[in-house]
């Protein structure tokens, strides 16, 4: 015999799938709403792990900052050292220079010729003076060329004033200074080690020594020769 169902069986299924279909709609917003807390909490972590490695990375600039400046300065008085240390050692090696080169002045200079100005500039002489001809000027170039401590000379300038004077001619001569070799090597064995450049490129001011113009003039030689004994004056009276 068969059983008819006449209850509103489509109606109370349709409730049922309602039913089962908001509640796995409200389990998904529950599993939304908490994957978005789960989500947030984890980059509001990330972002303060990232603001104290960034507090963290700042101090260390700021004392990395400090020691380049400490560094920065600890190189410029080290520059300034070395060449404070390089002028004393070339003030060193060229102490005895100008004695020298007075020296040698005096030695080269003929007698028909003086100076009236040297200047030194550096490895450069500038000497300014006087002479009877231009003999005499060239004369004294080739007694400096031949001097251990000066070497090729360059005439600059050569005069005739035309005047009634001794000395007419009036000439200029620009000297390059030299070293004997043997000082030289001594003063390379005696000196320390160069000191090298800085990055900052530190340069040394050569020395410029200027000399009042006052004329030199070599004095000729004096005679060695004894001078003659003068005859015997006669004995006067006879011998008793």
């Amino acid at each position: 015999m068969a059983h008819i169902n006449l209850l509103p069986w489509r109606a109370e299924r349709r409730k049922v799938r309602q039913r089962e279909f908001f509640m796995q709609l409200g389990a998904a917003a529950l599993v939304a709403v908490g994957f978005i807390l789960f989500w947030w909490l984890w980059m509001d972590m990330r972002i303060d792990n990232q603001n104290q490695r960034n507090a963290y990375l700042q101090d260390q600039i700021k004392q990395v900052d400090a020691r380049l400046t400490k560094i920065n300065d600890l190189e410029n008085v080290r520059s300034q050292l070395l060449a404070r240390k390089q002028i004393i050692e070339q003030l060193q090696a060229n102490r005895s220079q100008m004695v020298h080169l007075f020296d040698e002045l005096v030695k080269t200079i003929p007698t028909s010729a003086r100076l009236t100005s040297i200047k030194q500039n550096g490895d450069q002489m500038v000497l300014g003076g006087v002479a009877q001809s231009n003999a005499s000027v060239a004369d004294y170039m080739r007694n400096i060329e031949g001097s251990p401590w000066m070497g090729q000379t360059d005439l600059s300038k050569t005069e005739n004033s035309h005047d009634a004077s001794r000395m007419p001619y009036s000439f200029g001569l620009t000297v390059a200074l030299q070293r004997p070799k043997q000082d030289a090597g001594a003063a390379q064995q005696g000196s320390a080690t160069p000191a090298a450049s800085s990055s900052s490129g530190s340069s040394v001011t050569p020395i410029s020594t200027t000399v009042p113009t006052k004329p030199v003039v070599a004095t000729p030689p004096a005679s060695t020769q004894a001078p003659t004994p003068s005859a015997a004056a006669p004995v006067k009276g006879g011998a008793k």
